[in-house]
């Protein structure tokens, strides 16, 4: 069975993409390629949106977390759905300007924004900052005083709650280089600062418990944790926070043993504890926002390869060679993250084989994943990775000058190029003689 609703196997027995052969994208478009289905992209994010209004009668507000996949074609699709998007980096903010995105929909989020990300932010009107330290709303209360504006943020909030998730990927505990911690009293100090600063006006706390999460608990916990900060903000300080942003980290079926709940459960359990808490503090319902990002983007995207050698290895192991990497796909070297892979061109016969799948990187730890089943494969196949949508184009470089796959977008049974693939001139075009 496949891990995303929107991949099939046709007549030819090849893998298909949003109704598309992923056979013929190879041979159109060349490998390594990044194929995203628009279709199923603007399905999670109807899903979200429709979500939000049924539970929290429409006061709130969806942003994709653009980190997970960035591009323009990804900022209009986010537009055209009525999305909020989550930046965090100058880059990722110019990238959705360039497209019209209205900057008060935009969180711009970092913990170690620049003088000059933190103006840039200001100059557009940007609608949150995501303020992560005292030095920041420092710096930002100082920077809005010179050029006459006052700045939107929210603070970015330790709830302590244990995801249960990679410790890379974990960041709502106490020792996380993210946000000010609860425990110790240094987001309550924080609050009391922002309130007397002079050009800040503190609209809302955000928190953000990890990524790849399965579990719904964490998620109710967090709101609790949150809305009783805010009732003491309230009852102590006289102070009413409006907005409370609860993150993403929503898990998605990466592999057959990934069994993430449906969104929209999460949707339902977190409202069910924020009106719950909000109605015993008595404290006026936030208006909400949530951050998916991987969850979006993902399952709505594979990787395609074509294999180029294969070496076995008597009793230890066989390796798969392919034309890229981890220059294209880091995650299993960053975190031992696992896909399901499908020989394309094969993908109606039976995974009788178990290989390791590696890049062509100059780099021992440049693999795709270890003990992996797959269809019996040979050099010249194409080599199918799923759920690559978030984190891989985004987190891909130039290592061994290798220069960076394209990305194509399916819809209607059609594709387009939306990022082109580097040529060599690119590797060179910031080099000085």
């Amino acid at each position: 069975m496949l891990v995303s609703k929107n991949l099939a196997v046709n007549e030819q027995g090849h893998l298909t993409a949003g109704g598309v052969d992923t056979v013929e994208l190879a041979k159109q478009y060349g490998t390594p390629l990044y194929v995203m289905d628009e279709g199923l992209i603007r399905e999670h994010c109807r899903s979200f949106k429709e979500s939000m209004d049924r539970y929290y009668g429409g006061e709130g507000l969806v942003c994709y977390a653009s980190k997970a996949f960035c591009c323009k074609a990804m900022c209009r699709i986010m537009l055209e759905e009525g999305l909020g998007l989550d930046v965090v980096s100058e880059g990722e903010l110019y990238t959705a300007l360039s497209v019209g995105f209205p900057p008060e929909k935009l969180c711009f989020h970092g913990n170690n924004k620049t003088d000059s990300e933190l103006s840039f932010a200001l100059e557009k009107g940007v609608g949150r900052i995501i303020v992560d330290n005292i030095y920041e709303l420092d710096r930002l209360n100082r920077l809005a005083e010179q050029t006459g504006r006052n700045a939107n943020i929210m603070y970015r909030i330790k709830p302590g709650i244990d995801a249960h998730t990679h410790n890379f990927i974990m960041t709502g505990q106490i020792d996380s280089k993210f946000g000010f911690a609860l425990e110790t009293g240094e987001a309550y100090e924080a609050v009391k600062k922002a309130i007397e600063c002079s050009h800040i006006n503190l609209v809302g706390l955000h928190c953000h418990i990890g990524s790849q999460i399965f579990d719904i608990d964490p998620f109710v916990r967090a709101a609790e944790v949150m809305l009783t900060f805010i009732a003491k903000i309230k009852d102590e300080l006289g102070f009413e926070v409006k907005e409370l942003n609860l993150g993403g980290g929503f898990g998605i079926k990466y592999t057959e043993e990934d069994a993430p709940v449906a969104y929209d459960k999460y949707m339902e359990k977190v409202s069910e504890k924020v009106k719950e808490v909000c109605a015993e503090k008595k404290v006026k319902l936030p208006f909400i926002l949530i951050e998916p990002g991987r969850s979006i983007a993902a399952p709505a995207g594979i990787t395609l390869y074509t294999v180029g050698g294969r070496k076995e290895i008597p009793n230890i192991r066989t390796y798969v060679s392919i034309d890229g990497g981890m220059c294209d796909n880091p995650r299993y070297a960053l975190y031992q993250s696992k896909y399901d892979v499908e020989v394309a061109n094969k993908a109606n016969l039976p995974k009788s084989e178990t290989v390791t799948v590696a890049g062509k990187c100059c780099e021992t730890g440049d693999l795709i994943g270890e003990g992996m089943p797959i269809q019996p494969v040979e050099p010249g196949d194409i080599l199918a990775v799923l759920a690559t949508g978030a984190y891989n184009y985004s987190m891909s470089s130039n290592y061994n000058r290798i220069p960076k796959p394209a990305v194509v977008m399916l819809r209607d049974g059609k594709s387009r190029v939306v990022v082109k693939r580097e040529t060599l001139d690119d590797i060179i075009r910031n080099d000085l003689d």
